[in-house]
């Protein structure tokens, strides 16, 4: 074999492999990205289906329903204006209470149930994930009626 063969052999295969690798650590990477989504767009379709994503907002009050012979759990999310109901087996963070900020991450079913692989809560009273507080602030804003107001801690 010639050398200038033998070196154009070696480019393509490196250029084969690097493809391959990039391939790879894209597919990777596709398959591990979670997004966020409010109630409302849920309730619009802009969530994917069959697929993990995470929602937030609060959790609504009076809709916690806890199963005693099991570990499942299910709560109303609601960004004000929409509400998804979550189902969740497992156990919950000591911070995960009624009118508290919440984010799931898990999938919609077919039902329109949101079934929760992970549940976080916020970790204290001034902090909400940005993308949960900004859905709410949006949501707010659009469902509020002329001249009324709502009091939220920022």
């Amino acid at each position: 074999m010639k050398p200038r063969t033998r070196r154009a052999l070696a480019i393509t295969c490196g250029l084969a492999a690097l493809g391959i690798a990039t391939a790879l650590v894209l597919n990777a990477f596709n398959s591990n990205l979670v997004f966020f989504f409010s109630p409302s767009q849920v309730a619009a379709n802009e969530a994917p289906r069959g697929r993990n994503f995470r929602i937030g907002g609060l959790v609504e009050q009076g809709s916690l329903k806890r199963d005693p012979q099991s570990l499942t759990i299910q709560f109303v999310v609601t960004d004000m204006a929409k509400k998804i109901p979550v189902t969740y087996t497992g156990l919950m963070p000591d911070l995960f209470k009624e009118g508290k900020g919440v984010v799931a991450q898990g999938k919609l079913g077919d039902d329109g149930i949101f079934r929760a692989e992970q549940v976080l809560a916020k970790h204290d009273e001034n902090y909400m994930p940005p993308e949960a507080a900004a859905a709410l602030r949006d949501a707010q804003a659009g469902s509020l009626p002329k001249g009324s107001t709502l009091a939220t801690k920022p």
